[in-house]
Order: C-alpha cells, then sequence, then structure tokens
C-alpha cells in the first residue's frame, strides 16, 4: 500500500488490515524548532501536530468497517500539577493548571472515541530512559566528566520509566483484554528526586554528581515553560498499571541504569 499524506488521512479509513497509519522521524528542522523557546507560535504548532493528528486516527478508527480492537495513547505525567508533597495515582485530578497539563487535557480528549467496539487505553508516561539517545543521552556526557547534578534545588520528584517496560506497558495494554482507561507509565520507584536520581547515575558512570544546576541558568537556557519541566517534578505512581497485572523488569532506579549505561 502506498504512503498516505495526513491531509489525505482526513477524509479516508483505515485501509483493511491495516494497524494504522505509520509516523516518520522528525526533521533535522523540527528538532531545530524544538531547542528554541516555548513562544506562543511554537505552542500552537505543538498543540495542532498533536491534537490534529491523533484527531484524524480517531476519526479513522471511528469509520473502520472493522475497527481495531484496541487503540493506546501515550501522553505525560505533566497532567499532574507539580508539587513536593502531593502524590498521583491514575484517577487523580489534574490537566487545568498550565500549557503542558492542557496539552495532555485536550490531547487525551482527541483521542476518545464513541461506543465501545474499541478497547481504549491511555498511559501517561514518566521521563523514558535508555540508550542511544532521550534524556540520558543529554546526560551523559557531562556526568562522564563529573561536571553532573541536581537541577535547580534537586528536591524535586523525578517520575521516571525505562524505555523497556514503558515498551512492555504498551504491549500488555494491547493483548490484555481487561485493561482499559488511564495508566501511569512510570516506575513503582515512584519517591525518586532529581537530587537522587544525579546521585545514580553519577555512581552508574563512576563518577560525583555534585555540581548542581541553578534554577536562574535553566530557565535562560530552556525559557520559562521548557524550564518547568526540568525544575518542577510529580510524585506519580502505578497503581493500576501494577494492579492490571503489568510486571516491571527494572522497578529500581540502579538496576534500570546499569542496564542503560552497560
Amino acid at each position: 500500500m502506498p504512503p498516505s499524506t495526513w491531509p489525505e488521512r482526513t477524509s479516508s479509513t483505515l485501509s483493511e488490515g491495516q494497524s494504522g497509519p505509520q509516523h516518520g522521524h522528525p526533521s533535522a528542522q523540527r528538532r531545530e524548532r524544538e531547542r528554541l523557546w516555548w513562544n506562543e507560535v511554537f505552542q500552537k504548532e505543538v498543540l495542532s501536530s498533536r491534537l490534529e493528528t491523533t484527531h484524524i486516527l480517531a476519526r479513522a478508527i471511528t469509520k473502520a468497517a472493522q475497527p481495531p480492537q484496541a487503540w493506546v495513547l501515550v501522553t505525560g505525567v505533566a497532567y499532574y500539577q507539580p508539587s513536593l508533597t502531593a502524590e498521583y495515582d491514575e484517577d487523580s485530578p489534574g490537566g487545568d493548571f498550565d500549557f503542558f497539563s492542557n496539552l495532555v487535557t485536550k490531547w487525551e480528549a482527541a483521542a476518545r472515541l464513541p461506543g465501545d467496539s474499541t478497547r481504549q487505553v491511555v498511559v501517561r508516561s514518566g521521563v523514558v530512559l535508555g540508550r542511544g539517545g532521550g534524556a540520558i543521552g543529554h546526560m551523559l556526557l557531562p556526568f562522564r566528566l563529573g561536571l553532573g547534578g541536581p537541577i535547580g534545588s534537586g528536591h524535586q520528584f523525578f517520575p521516571w520509566i525505562h524505555i523497556r517496560d514503558l515498551a512492555g506497558i504498551l504491549a500488555h495494554a494491547l493483548e490484555a483484554s481487561h485493561v482499559q482507561g488511564v495508566l501511569n507509565g512510570v516506575a513503582p520507584a515512584s519517591t525518586t528526586t532529581n537530587a537522587e536520581f544525579a546521585k545514580a547515575l553519577g555512581t552508574a558512570v563512576g563518577r560525583p554528581a555534585f555540581i548542581p544546576l541553578p534554577s536562574i541558568a535553566v530557565q535562560a537556557v530552556f525559557g520559562r515553560e521548557r524550564a518547568i519541566m526540568l525544575l518542577e517534578g510529580q510524585k506519580v505512581v502505578p497503581r493500576r498499571t501494577l494492579a492490571t497485572g503489568y510486571q516491571y523488569s527494572f522497578p529500581e532506579l540502579g538496576a534500570a541504569l546499569k542496564e542503560i549505561i552497560a
């Protein structure tokens, strides 16, 4: 079957036997834009790219003669308001206090399907840790040089998940017919703070990790909106994820980092 464009998808349905359209890798130009500050124009672009794509997919599923058995969306724990004291599970309120939380709310709403012919699951992912890029890819060099340390105060929570477990939760959501609704895609070690993460990463690479990155520097480099993701965090627990029977491969941070750095 030849590839199709998103505009073509707006007036089409899923072809027979097709599991869904394929997403390509972001272009170099888009990656460069993502390094820019989160100004109003770029925020609108982020909203549009997430919401329009999801609307198209949801509409295609709704119109399909044979809809898929399951529809799984990955969003983020940014839905929950950052706090140094609160603990959030899948039933906790959120989604209405800043750009990122509103993005998650609108994104999940765009994915919602009418009826119950397709089982619907939303995985709210934490920071994904894995080899070859992502969060760890940006951190490794300064930590290996002995220049790593906590960001800001270091007291903020750092909800994380090993990439193998995120993939495992997605497979679990697709294959287990009893799974539906929201799952928190975070490791059970939910009390990890940014300072504890920095210490564990330093230990994994065999270097000290005590040089803090001041909040003002983070805001200067990343801009106010993106800095929030680094300077604030949430204590998120995967209560429903565990209750559905998913068994983590890397429930503890030390073992997860050891596997990634090895």
